[in-house]
């Protein structure tokens, strides 16, 4: 796995993922499980869609 996630777009993730997880929690629904995606895209700097759409927002070498 080649890394493909920046620190901005690393930030905002994790930001979106507490979001989302915060409002399925005390919604009381577990939609809100879907915020631990974007959280383990962010941890692992990997995001399988930006690799299927050539995008790449980290650092260029």
């Amino acid at each position: 796995m080649k890394k493909n996630v920046g620190s901005i777009d690393k930030i905002i993730r994790i930001i979106l993922g507490l979001a989302i997880g915060g409002l399925g929690y005390f919604s009381g629904s577990w939609w809100g499980l879907v915020g631990i995606v974007p959280i383990a895209t962010a941890l692992v700097n990997f995001c399988p869609l930006y690799s299927l759409i050539g995008l790449n927002t980290g650092k260029k070498a």
